[in-house]
């Protein structure tokens, strides 16, 4: 078994339907927090984890995110001839390396569980991560790095989880668990979606960061359908847990969905407050904002 992980799924395919109308012609994921689309800061946070090789799964109408990650010609050719040297740096530094991305099409919305198994042929036989889109992690080490530490130790796959209010159980995928190890890791023992209130096992949920292994490819071919019709990740990985160990990663640092039109406010919030000199403007916007 690897304990290196070298790629990584992004599942971009998704409709963006909370956030109509903007996202009629803009992919949700080009939605931008501060000065940079959404799904920059998930790859920034895969790249800091050593990842060398980005899947992204698309759909329809999502093309401007792979020209996000290519070269401008027109506009660095103009920021070159303009002197506008910290800009165009800008936009090399965000940019991969050559070869070091791949885009493959889900041409139905068949769940997540189908846009990961969309990957396979480009995975291959190794272990690999799969982040979700919506969900922008800020910390001093990326989650994934957080995640990629605990899978060089323990092997295994690996999920990343946090706690959420026993009152909100119901409203995520939450995780059973084993008593932590010496290193804070611990085995998740079980996984039920959206438990009835008073049900939840814990008050731990899984927030979009994954490391499993390619086995997971081989049931999700065959994976029935579930919650919503749809193909889902949490079934196939279930059947994965009688055959591998699953290890959790319980995430330091804070999460914001951008799923939702509050996460996406709040992430603006957290990383304008981030940047001393916009903070300096948008401090006294808040606070004359709350006051009224």
């Amino acid at each position: 078994m690897s304990k290196t992980i070298r790629k990584a799924v992004l599942p971009v395919a998704g409709l963006g339907t909370r956030f109509l109308p903007a996202t009629k012609a803009v992919p949700k994921e080009m939605l931008t927090v501060v000065d940079r689309p959404i799904v920059q800061y998930v790859v920034d946070e895969a790249l800091a984890a050593g990842i060398e090789h980005i899947v992204f799964v698309t759909g329809r109408n999502k093309h401007v995110i792979e020209d996000h990650f290519d070269i401008a010609y027109e506009l660095e050719e103009t920021l070159s001839s303009r002197g506008k040297k910290a800009a165009l740096g800008l936009l090399e530094d965000m940019r991969p390396a050559a070869g070091s991305t791949s885009f493959t099409r889900q041409q139905e919305p068949l769940g997540l569980g189908h846009a990961v198994w969309c990957a396979r042929e480009i995975i291959g036989n190794e272990p690999f991560a799969v982040l979700l889109p919506d969900m922008v992690m800020k910390s001093e080490k990326g989650c994934l790095a957080q995640m990629v530490e605990a899978y060089e130790k323990n092997g295994g796959n690996v999920i990343s989880v946090e706690e959420v209010p026993w009152d909100q159980t119901q409203n995520y995928g939450i995780i059973e668990r084993s008593e932590p190890m010496a290193d804070g890791t611990f085995k998740v023992t079980g996984m039920v979606e959206k438990p009835a209130p008073g049900t939840a096992p814990s008050n731990l949920y899984i927030n979009g960061r994954y490391i499993l292994q390619p086995e997971i490819f081989g049931l999700l071919e065959n994976q029935a359908t579930g919650a919503g019709g749809e193909i889902q990740l949490t079934d196939a990985m279930l059947t994965l847990m009688g055959k591998q160990d699953f290890f959790g990663v319980e995430y330091t640092g804070e999460t914001y969905d951008c799923g939702s039109k509050a996460g996406f406010l709040a992430a603006n919030i957290a990383y304008a407050m981030d940047n001393e000199e916009l903070a300096a403007e948008v401090r006294p916007l808040l606070e004359k904002l709350l006051k009224n």
